[in-house]
């Protein structure tokens, strides 16, 4: 069986979602065979989200509602404790160059990073967000990875990005880069990063012990992975935040490919 849990794995954060995962393999015992000694951090995330034998991961809720729905179980969703948010939801910051400009509407036009097309955070929620303010980017440079995107900003490449709030507040903890930039805007906020479980699986038990372990961490490993809880938000909701059309925009290629 995986148990894959990349979407916040870091080399800083790395030791504590393995104690996370031990913690949650503990309180699974019994009600899965098998179950993995550790994470998998080897696949591919689209590899690991659709194994067969996937006992527990955490996706993005535009993945899930695009391409995963009817493939993968919902399981719950964490809890991070994002000011301004409920339970459970979360929020894309915008980042641009300090001194770049007052608002978000200085960057209609302009060089956008963006981690991937089907990031919740990165793509969907800050293009609906421009184009609810009549703004759209200019020229769009795919980099693989929100801290990537950050870095395309602070050194010039890009004018702007968007980043998951959660992310961004491990940037401005751990990359030096982060210094050299500022948030001008955020998104509104959308259910957070779920967590999933293959098809065939019951996925109460896992809730419950996805709750159970999260109690059980130790101040220091909570802390540094940000967790406060877990809460159970409908499929329904997630489907019902809006996708936007991906980076090809209205039959014009502004698509700029660079490997990060």
């Amino acid at each position: 069986m995986i148990a894959y849990l990349g979407m916040y794995d870091r080399p800083e954060t790395a030791e504590a979602n393995d104690r996370l995962w031990k913690a949650i393999r503990t309180a699974l015992e019994g009600a899965f065979k098998d179950l993995p000694q550790a994470l998998d951090r080897t696949k591919d995330a689209w590899d690991a989200w659709t194994a067969k034998d996937l006992v527990l991961g955490q996706t993005c809720g535009c993945p899930l509602r695009t391409r995963l729905y009817g493939e993968v179980q919902l399981v719950g969703t964490p809890d991070y404790g994002h000011e301004g948010c409920p339970p459970g939801y979360y929020h894309s910051v915008f980042v641009a160059r300090k001194g770049s400009g007052s608002g978000l509407q200085g960057f209609d036009g302009k060089a956008f990073a963006y981690n991937d097309s089907l990031s919740q955070s990165g793509w969907a929620g800050p293009l609906i967000h421009m184009q609810d303010a009549g703004l759209l980017p200019g020229s769009l440079i795919e980099t693989g990875s929100h801290q990537a995107s950050a870095e395309a900003v602070a050194d010039g490449r890009a004018d702007f990005a968007s980043i998951d709030v959660l992310s961004w507040n491990m940037i401005q903890k751990y990359d030096a880069f982060a210094a050299d930039l500022e948030v001008v805007d955020r998104t509104g906020n959308t259910p957070g990063l779920p967590f999933i479980t293959a098809l065939g699986n019951d996925p109460a038990p896992l809730f419950k012990a996805l709750e159970q372990a999260i109690l059980s961490l130790d101040a220091q490993t909570a802390k540094t992975l940000h967790l406060k809880g877990l809460v159970a938000i409908p499929m329904a909701d997630y489907l019902a935040v809006p996708t936007p059309p991906g980076p090809v925009l209205t039959g014009q290629k502004i698509r700029a490919r660079e490997n990060a």
